[in-house]
């Protein structure tokens, strides 16, 4: 895969440490929050051909939609897994699936204030005065040392807030000498007082005189050969260093990582570019797709406040150019897309013909000049006419662009400024964005724009552009798609998409289809007898000759 030249320097300067990365799309938005524990050799595992791009496709989808990345460096893997949480919760990334719940890590909550106070464990940190120790990455983890910690220092288990001697007759861990019993005097409020602050040191991380006894008492365990004493103290070892490990607590997200572009900055240095009284609010944008000049099809996206429009998105057939001619193409989709929206806007006729430049002013009656020249007038004081279509049952708003953006060079920007002359919307601004070395046209300057390529601007109109290359190829991927499986039934009169497609689900091909008797073709739902028989009798006249023929030229021709 082709890694562009802005990853690909990235990625060179991710260190081999332990982190975060997010996965951007071309919009800005986080696509996906991941963590490594070593993020150079994680990050680019992505950019990396793998047979895992031929089977899974949520995978695939997700490399084909990176554009950018960011990543932040941790000090360890587990708090790279507790900033993960928390950026996925806080972002909710498309492509996540962990930790997308409202399901926190654990923390160790006590109140000092309660008369008898307690350790337990929480997922929300709340101001209410108590000491909160964590969040912990294992659950496990924490829940086995909290245990060794009620043992060591004969803390109550209980979950009564404030224990009564009632609950003494069914406590066991009084009963085991668990618990020191608080609750019916056997030790005044500031003794077990001194013995919950001593838990709140160990939580704290200071117990390296337990970890040493543990590990004693794990190598004498394993001399004597009691190996599942020594396995035990084993993992019990492990619990604790888990759990007074030092992490960091990301109580605020890291905001200083750019997660979001400014589209307030880039409509700025866009208005700047083009000369426009203010920033852009929207912006059409034209691409052309076809493959070797057939089936040339066309798309217009549009753009608001610097997002995607998609419920006015559209898409065309060009319908009067033959041949690779994307000069026509552009022209004929300007000329449909303005002239349908003068229309609705009730400006235009719906049987207006496309009028020639230099009789203008002759064809189009004098009220309808009229209407055409105070709806330009009334743009360029930076009014917007906001008329309803009546026949548009969802009451969308039909708004004229305040920029149109041409994907192609200076021939196809022309192309669509004589266009938008004709229609007498030539206050429109419009430009061209050439792909091959990212070059701006602009009306009435014969040089292109080269802008730098972290400036602003061109991420914003590269964006755009983007999205009207992919609407485009996508549709004529569609038509040829389409194209391609078009069947023989499609030639037999009468048959329609429903019954084509139950046919082809029911046999699978068309040669199978030919093959089954009149019974089995009439089984299918929808289908009656009569239309089997005729169907049956079409297909077989229709493979009988395509035999005959393919006879012939093998045979050759026959000499008397």
């Amino acid at each position: 895969m082709d890694v562009p030249e802005h990853i690909r320097k990235k990625l060179s300067e991710l260190p081999h440490k332990p982190g975060v990365y997010l996965m951007k799309d071309k919009f800005g938005r986080v696509i996906y929050v991941g963590k490594a524990r070593d993020l150079r050799r994680r990050v680019s595992q992505y950019f990396q051909p793998s047979r895992r791009w031929s089977w899974d496709l949520k995978f695939r989808a997700l490399v084909e939609a990176i554009h950018d990345f960011d990543f932040h460096v941790v000090k360890t893997e587990t708090e790279a897994l507790l900033l993960e949480g928390k950026l996925i919760k806080e972002l909710k990334p498309r492509y996540n699936i962990s930790f997308r719940d409202d399901k926190r890590f654990l923390l160790v909550k006590v109140n000092l204030n309660d008369p008898i106070p307690n350790f337990v464990l929480t997922r929300i940190r709340k101001d209410d005065g108590a000491r909160y120790f964590g969040p912990f990455a294992s659950s496990a983890a924490i829940r086995n040392t909290l245990t060794l910690m009620r043992r060591l220092f004969n803390l109550r288990g209980c979950k009564a807030y404030t224990p009564s001697p009632a609950d003494y007759k069914h406590c066991l861990y009084a009963h085991l000498r668990y618990c020191t019993a608080p609750c019916i005097g056997n030790v005044t409020r500031e003794q077990y007082m001194q013995q919950v602050l001593a838990a709140c040191e160990f939580l704290e991380g200071k117990c390296q005189e337990l970890k040493k006894q543990l590990e004693e008492e794990m190598w004498k365990a394993a001399q004597a050969q009691q190996y599942e004493r020594a396995a035990q103290l084993r993992d019990m070892i492990a619990d604790l260093e888990l759990t007074i490990r030092k992490e960091e607590k990301f109580e605020r997200i890291p905001y200083s990582l750019p997660i979001f572009r400014s589209s307030e900055d880039e409509l700025k240095e866009l208005q700047k570019l083009v000369g426009l009284n203010r920033p852009p609010e929207r912006i059409e944008a034209f691409d052309i797709s076809n493959i070797g000049g057939t089936l040339t099809v066309a798309s217009m996206v549009a753009f608001k406040n610097g997002r995607p429009d998609r419920a006015n998105y559209r898409r065309y057939k060009i319908k009067s150019v033959t041949g690779p001619d994307d000069f026509a193409a552009i022209a004929e989709v300007v000329h449909r897309r303005y002239s349908r929206l003068l229309q609705e806007m009730g400006i235009l006729r719906a049987d207006t013909t496309p009028i020639e430049t230099e009789d203008q002013e002759k064809a189009i009656p004098e009220e309808l000049q009229k209407l055409i020249n105070e709806t330009a007038a009334r743009f360029k004081h930076g009014i917007k006419t906001r008329l309803t279509s009546p026949a548009n049952s969802t009451q969308k708003e039909n708004i004229l662009p305040d920029l149109i953006l041409i994907d192609g060079g200076k021939g196809q920007l022309n192309a669509a400024r004589e266009e938008l002359k004709k229609l007498g919307l030539d206050h429109i601004p419009v430009m061209a964005l050439a792909k091959e070395f990212e070059e701006i046209y602009l009306p009435n300057q014969n040089d292109p724009v080269r802008l730098p390529h972290d400036n602003p601007a061109l991420h914003l109109i590269q964006r755009i552009r983007d999205e009207a290359h992919r609407v485009a190829h996508t549709y004529n991927a569609q038509l040829r798609l389409k194209k391609i499986t078009e069947s023989i039934l499609d030639e037999y009169p009468g048959i329609g998409e429903k019954r084509k497609h139950a046919l082809l689900r029911k046999f699978g091909s068309v040669h199978r289809l030919a093959h089954a008797s009149v019974e089995e073709i009439a089984a299918v739902p929808g289908i009656s007898v009569k239309f089997a028989t005729e169907l049956k009798q079409f297909l077989e006249a229709r493979f009988l000759r395509e035999t005959r023929a393919t006879a012939s030229e093998q045979s050759g021709p026959v000499i008397n």
